[in-house]
């Protein structure tokens, strides 16, 4: 019987084995192709990354270099008293001394003064989009440009001769009837150029050709490749695209050359060029497969002009894979020959104290948690006994702390149920008697009005119905606070609930001598309750009344933020402002400032901006007034 019970243990174990051996094998298959490529393709994305600052610092120093030069005093003098020789001498020193292919001055109305490369073409007006864009702004900006054959001729007939290239064709690229590339990608920037007294003088703008360009490629090889070889090969490689057509590349043919004029693959084209997205993942390369990434490039209008781009010999991760794999598979038949072998050892030694421990759980598991096992081995079955024993104390005391817990939250839970009821039925119960005083103290004052004499009794009257008045507020405060209503959800116009709440307060405001200033922004139609927010906008315009004793201003501003998925309206007074200790209380119920504060109103206020899905932020500074911040979401999520 022990035998065959042994034999049984033995062939589970190697089934299981098996299984288990076979299943590894496969999903450690597929997790080390997997996370290859994943390594692969997070590299090329970091990758990219670096590649993309690369370009940036390359860009931002040809910006730097304009707008220095544009503010230096010899630009202006020459430009006022008309020294074109001088002008020239300057630029053109400037132009070499920093490796720009371009450097040129125009005048205020844009037509072009002097050209450092070619003087002799001047009073046009370059069909320069950054130049446009700084006569309009009077600011300096960079970005990539693609200059015309007919504009480079004018800077220069060296220029069109560099940013000549003839399209190749290329494997699995789109095809194309375009032979060759007479336009230039220029890394360009422009500055404004102004007098002592701030008049504008004219534009200075300056670019560097990147057709056939390889500094910044090669640079991004150096860097982030650090000119890494497998196989005699370069591992990492970088290019950047005019369009679908490689102008500056360190991707090679067979033969060495780079792969100047080639095109991108179609698929990837598709994916940057016409829907302007990112591309990582595999692509074919001129002749071969990387592992890459691509990122559009886009002028300053946002329009997508070329590409650049990353990748990873994809041969290197291939071979990788290979030989990890066949690793893998021999640690894992090697690993299920020994566990077949050890499992025979086991089945003897474990199968006795197994069946005790079983016994114990089963009774455990049908909720007797006195089960205990004894073990008498000193190896680690007793301390599986041991531990066995521990967890079954530990289920013991939970489960004994559980059913405490339980009971004590069901005893809370009643207990907030009554007081739940307790506070509604006496805000009810209270605002009842409240009316009824009130009524009579105001019938009593009328009755007093039609009689002369006047002395204490009409005051005292006066007194009652002031303080029965604020005590109806605290209960109908109390009453808003506890009721949490469904906010009636329907198109509203924010501005519109503003500029209705600001009418009904404007004696208010008026009699505290309160100047309100309107900044509306062009906002959409939210899905809110109107008379909601309209309390809740009230409320706060009621409070910055009251902090400015002596007057003050009122700005409010209304805009749409977090890329128009929600309005902000912003209300700032030059009131007393809250002093720091209290900004954090400000929202709780009960907790005022004011001497004859009920302290709900903010409390209600943040209740009705909670079920809005919005948000609230206060801050203040003693003595310079409080800004109240709310954001609300424009289409509010069903919950």
């Amino acid at each position: 019987m022990k035998l065959r019970l042994t034999a049984k243990i033995t062939l589970a174990f190697f089934l299981v084995i098996a299984i288990l051996g076979a299943l590894a094998i496969w999903t450690g298959i597929h997790f080390i192709a997997d996370g290859i490529v994943k390594q692969a393709q997070n590299k090329v994305v970091s990758d990219l990354n670096s590649s993309r600052e690369i370009y940036q610092e390359n860009l931002l120093n040809i910006k730097d270099i304009v707008r220095l030069t544009a503010a230096r005093f010899f630009i202006k003098e020459d430009i006022l008293g008309k020294n074109r020789q001088r002008l020239y001498a300057e630029l053109n020193t400037v132009r070499i001394r920093e490796f720009l292919d371009i450097l040129s001055v125009t005048d205020p109305a844009g037509k072009v003064i002097l050209r450092s490369r070619n003087p002799r073409i001047y009073g046009d007006k370059p069909d320069n989009e950054l130049v446009r864009w700084v006569l309009n702004n009077k600011e300096p900006i960079a970005g990539t440009t693609i200059i015309p054959k007919e504009e480079l001729l004018k800077e220069g007939e060296v220029l069109a001769e560099l940013a000549y290239i003839k399209v190749i064709p290329t494997p699995r690229a789109k095809p194309t009837d375009k032979t060759e590339e007479t336009s230039g990608m220029v890394l360009s920037a422009a500055a404004p150029i102004f007098d002592q007294s701030g008049n504008l003088l004219g534009v200075l703008y300056g670019g560097r050709l990147l057709n056939k360009n390889y500094t910044i490629v090669d640079k991004i090889k150096d860097v982030v490749f650090r000119n890494e070889t497998y196989k005699g090969r370069d591992i990492g490689t970088a290019t950047i695209f005019l369009g679908d057509i490689r102008i500056s590349t360190n991707v090679r043919h067979p033969d060495g050359k780079r792969a100047i004029g080639t095109q991108i693959a179609e698929d990837v084209f598709d994916q940057v060029l016409i829907k302007g997205k990112s591309y990582t993942g595999r692509a074919f390369v001129v002749n071969d497969w990387y592992i890459s990434a691509y990122e559009p490039i886009r002028n300053i209008t946002g329009k997508v002009i070329g590409i650049l781009y990353v990748g990873i010999l994809e041969k290197k991760f291939i071979d990788m894979k290979k030989r990890t794999i066949t690793a893998f598979l021999g640690i894992v038949f090697f690993g299920i020959v020994i566990a077949i072998t050890i499992s025979q050892l086991l089945a003897r030694t474990i199968l006795k104290p197994l069946r005790v421990i079983v016994q114990a759980s089963r009774s455990i598991s049908q909720g007797n948690f006195n089960s205990q096992v004894a073990i008498n081995t000193k190896d680690e079955l007793a301390e599986l006994g041991a531990s066995f024993n521990f967890m079954a104390s530990s289920l013991k005391e939970r489960d004994e702390q559980l059913k405490e817990f339980m009971r004590q939250q069901l005893i809370r839970s009643e207990r907030l149920a009554t007081l739940g009821q307790l506070a509604a039925g006496v805000a009810h119960e209270i605002n009842n008697p409240l009316s009824g005083v009130l009524t009579y103290i105001r019938l009593m004052r009328k009755r007093l009005e039609k009689k002369s004499e006047d002395g204490d009794f009409r005051r005292y009257l006066d007194i009652m119905e002031k303080e029965t008045d604020r005590c109806t507020t605290i209960v109908r405060n109390l009453l808003d606070f506890a009721r949490q209503s469904k906010p009636n959800l329907k198109s509203v116009n924010v501005n519109q609930i503003i500029n209705e709440s600001l009418e009904l307060l404007a004696h208010k405001l008026h009699l505290q001598n309160v100047e309100v200033e309107k900044r509306y922004g062009d906002l959409p139609q939210i899905i809110a309750d109107f008379a909601q927010l309209q309390q809740v906008f009230m409320n706060i315009i009621i409070n910055a009344a009251e902090a400015m004793e002596n007057g003050g201003k009122l700005t409010i501003i209304t805009r749409t933020a977090f890329s128009a998925k929600m309005v902000e309206i912003e209300f700032t007074d030059t009131g007393k402002g809250i002093p720091a200790e209290s900004l954090p209380k400000i929202f709780d119920p009960f907790f005022t400032t004011k001497p004859k504060g009920t302290g709900l109103g903010l409390s209600v206020v943040y209740g009705i901006i909670n079920r809005h899905q919005g948000q609230i932020e206060v801050k203040s500074e003693v003595n310079k007034g409080t800004t109240f911040t709310i954001r609300l979401p424009v289409n509010i999520s069903e919950k």
